[in-house]
């Protein structure tokens, strides 16, 4: 698949390993230079989050014209949707594909999830599950 030998082509001169003090900068695949692919990765729009008591999600819907360009039958990595230029903060995993609209990616990750290292705190995690109870009446439960 296109996409695929895009990207590990991108890959193999791009690789760094992120820290938590590291911010990986979204850089569009080099298979990605014509002006349509980057002119859409300037239009991707990100839901607002929601959760249950165990993860926050998101979707991010990319233009249809990026999404033609993706492998239809796996999830992508963590560097494969960062480089295409879709921006979160740390943590996210692109976790189902939506079959009627692939071009939206559905994301989760873990409740008290630090955004910068992408770990689990148990604090914010506290936090996060007694916002959510709060919100739906579920208080000491």
């Amino acid at each position: 698949m296109k996409f695929d030998r895009c990207f590990k082509d991108h890959l193999s001169t791009h690789q760094q390993a992120p820290t938590a003090s590291h911010r990986i900068a979204p850089t569009p695949l080099t298979c990605y230079h014509d002006s349509n692919i980057i002119m859409s990765s300037s239009r991707i729009e990100y839901s607002e989050k929601y959760a249950d008591e165990e993860n926050e999600y998101r979707h991010v819907i990319l233009p249809k014209e990026l999404a033609k360009t993706l492998p239809k039958t796996r999830l992508l990595s963590e560097n494969e949707w960062r480089s295409i230029g879709v921006q979160q903060s740390r943590g996210w995993q692109h976790y189902a594909i939506h079959r009627p609209e692939p071009h939206i990616l559905l994301f989760r990750r873990p409740l008290g999830t630090d955004p910068q290292s992408g770990l689990v705190d148990p604090e914010l995690k506290r936090m996060a599950l007694e916002e959510y109870k709060g919100q739906f009446g579920l208080r000491g439960l």
